[in-house]
């Protein structure tokens, strides 16, 4: 075969050529996000898709753990687009976040689309976000929510697959996750995304997808991925501080929706070092009568995950020290 019928070949390469995918640089968030994952962030309305979209937003853009526990493997840039809320309530619901984890939100890697409107089935605004993405060259892109970014048919598997598809070159090219929220109908599924809303190419195209379903004042948190083990559903609540501040998503017991919840031994040591410390670990276990040796370990866990840290005098909450060199707002 001659060199001129090579031209219009597809490229190709061999299997055994192929880079092999180190442990390390497989996610984007611990358990929760894939490194290079497009997908779906689903659930009813009110099931809090927002908060949680923001809260891995501004996880990847600091570099704090997601939930206040999963921790963030490849920080950088985020780029969000969030439609239905007013650019004043996107600030309150970011700083609201920032103020909890004691993070200076003027220096948060964190930008917002400000359009009024986003049409990605037109190709003038394809072009718009595409040299956006080129420019801002995100780690993590969040649009929410999916239905106002577009006005084809979602029962159309052809027009939603041609929008899909759109995502998945933007992916590849800028080497960027995303994560599109979009809504769940009631009806149960055995599978959560068989549950969204529209042509069943949504389950189909997602690589990392994030599923709440609500239920009282308990959200359940469900992780699908295509290429890693998920971890088991978990339970969630949205909580603020007694004067309605740093409000965020925060993990809890899966206990049944009318039982109490109680807080986990990870947030009653944070909750302890808040008003107490530095505290030995002694101290910490005559205080919360525990077991020696699981405390040891949450302690460590907590600690991996940049929430305490270890001195001679004992243990102590990063966040109270960050928060005390930041500038009052006063």
């Amino acid at each position: 075969m001659t060199q001129d019928q090579h031209v219009n070949e597809l490229p190709t390469v061999y299997a055994r050529d192929l880079d092999v995918e180190q442990e390390e640089q497989r996610w984007l968030i611990q358990d929760l996000w894939t490194r290079h994952a497009a997908g779906i962030l689903g659930g009813q309305p009110k099931s809090y898709k927002t908060f949680l979209g923001i809260d891995f937003a501004v996880s990847v853009a600091s570099g704090t753990p997601a939930l206040g526990h999963f921790p963030v493997k490849a920080t950088g840039p985020v780029l969000v687009y969030l439609a239905e809320d007013a650019l004043v309530h996107v600030r309150a619901r970011i700083e609201g976040l920032c103020q909890h984890r004691c993070l200076d939100i003027s220096g948060l890697n964190l930008a917002i689309i400000t359009s009024p409107v986003l049409r990605l089935d037109t190709t003038g605004d394809q072009e718009r976000l595409r040299q956006t993405v080129r420019r801002f060259q995100p780690r993590l892109l969040v649009l929410d929510p999916f239905v106002r970014l577009h006005s084809r048919d979602e029962n159309s598997s052809s027009e939603i697959s041609w929008l899909l598809s759109y995502f998945r070159d933007l992916q590849r090219t800028f080497d960027l996750a995303i994560i599109l929220t979009h809504h769940m109908a009631k009806k149960h599924r055995s599978q959560p995304g068989q549950a969204l809303r529209g042509s069943s190419d949504f389950h189909a195209w997602s690589d990392s997808s994030a599923y709440l379903a609500r239920r009282g004042d308990l959200i359940t948190l469900t992780i699908e991925h295509r290429s890693a083990k998920p971890p088991e559903p978990m339970a969630l609540a949205l909580v603020s501080r007694p004067d309605g501040t740093a409000t965020h998503l925060e993990l809890r017991d899966s206990a049944a929706p009318d039982e109490p919840q109680k807080p986990s031994l990870e947030q009653r040591i944070i909750d302890l070092l808040r008003s107490q410390s530095p505290l030995s670990k002694a101290d910490i276990r005559s205080q919360l009568c525990v077991n020696n040796q699981h405390l040891g370990t949450v302690l460590k866990g907590l600690e991996k995950s940049g929430q305490i840290l270890r001195s001679s005098q004992g243990w102590s909450l990063v966040q109270t020290l960050i928060c005390d060199d930041l500038p009052s707002r006063e």
